[in-house]
């Protein structure tokens, strides 16, 4: 004989979905300018992860921010390489990033400019990131 469910079926809860409600900075002034939530969460926790570099503060998980300091003076092949698997590995870290893909590079001087595309749960953003070599 097989013992039955217990009492608990699937229609006996509701499952909701978490608000990714934040601070808006503001990043002329620093300081906090009310809130948002979705996309433009998503938008803002890009930036705050692409502008912190990785393991120099104490105060982040070793799970956030970028590590772009070991690629100055590389060339520009081997940094566009590690670059974009960087990217990707820094921004998956949020549940709410799905994929980042699309990546194009743009060399002025010692400037690389990569422009991509993050697939998040709420929608897509087009992003870029400048780093000097």
């Amino acid at each position: 004989m097989l013992p039955e469910s217990g009492g608990l079926l699937k229609h006996d809860f509701k499952v909701f979905k978490q608000p990714s409600k934040t601070f808006r900075l503001d990043p002329l002034n620093q300081r906090i300018v009310g809130s948002l939530d979705g996309l433009e969460s998503v938008r803002q926790a890009v930036n705050c992860a692409l502008n912190t570099e990785r393991f120099d503060w104490l105060i982040y998980s070793w799970n956030y921010g970028v590590e772009l300091k070991d690629l100055f003076g590389r060339p520009m092949g081997l940094i566009k390489s590690k670059l974009k698997k960087r990217i990707k590995e820094a921004l998956t870290q949020d549940n709410r990033i799905q994929s980042v893909d699309a990546f194009s590079f743009d060399v002025t001087g010692r400037k690389l400019r990569v422009k991509f595309t993050v697939h998040s749960t709420v929608g897509d953003i087009q992003a870029e990131k400048e780093v000097k070599v």
